[in-house]
């Protein structure tokens, strides 16, 4: 990327990204498109996805001087260009140095993993209407939420929590 470039966070109409970073690269832009490998689970099947980082929003470059950058605008999926006023927000280099710098080989963002629970362990609720309740870690829910089995009137209750929100016991 030259020097007079900077990059930019374009936000787009829902689940359109994929075509407005093929609508702005067409255009001459430069743009970053953080995604990850996200788990679905559809018709009994579990799989892998690729899934954008940041839903609804991805990077452009853009040299102000040199570019017209207002034609981001009225690009097709862009709903529009994050500013503060009439300009363009600049996003730092080290933002997207940093996200790409975690990318593995397939050019998929790594995301920390977080700590595994085994299946039957007991788990304490730490924030929110359970908070301080026991329960038994069941499963994960998806990449940030985790199912466990609370007691409640003498009977098990499944409960979907952020993982932050329990610890083991």
């Amino acid at each position: 990327m030259t020097v007079s470039r900077r990059w930019y966070v374009v936000q787009t109409h829902p689940h359109a990204e994929a075509k407005a970073a093929a609508h702005l690269v067409r255009q001459g832009f430069e743009t970053y498109l953080p995604r990850y490998r996200k788990r679905r689970r559809h018709a009994r099947q579990v799989d892998l996805v690729a899934a954008p980082l940041f839903p609804r929003y991805l990077f452009v470059a853009v040299d102000m001087a040199t570019q017209r950058w207002r034609s981001i605008q009225s690009t097709f999926g862009v709903a529009r260009l994050v500013a503060n006023g009439d300009a363009p927000a600049p996003v730092t280099d080290q933002v997207v140095d940093g996200l790409r710098s975690r990318e593995d080989e397939g050019g998929f963002v790594k995301l920390e993993t977080r700590v595994q629970f085994a299946p039957g362990q007991k788990i304490q609720v730490l924030n929110g209407v359970f908070e301080t309740c026991l329960g038994l870690f069941e499963g994960i829910a998806d990449h940030e939420r985790v199912a466990i089995l609370l007691n409640f009137l003498g009977r098990k209750v499944r409960v979907v929590l952020e993982t932050a929100a329990v610890a083991a016991v």
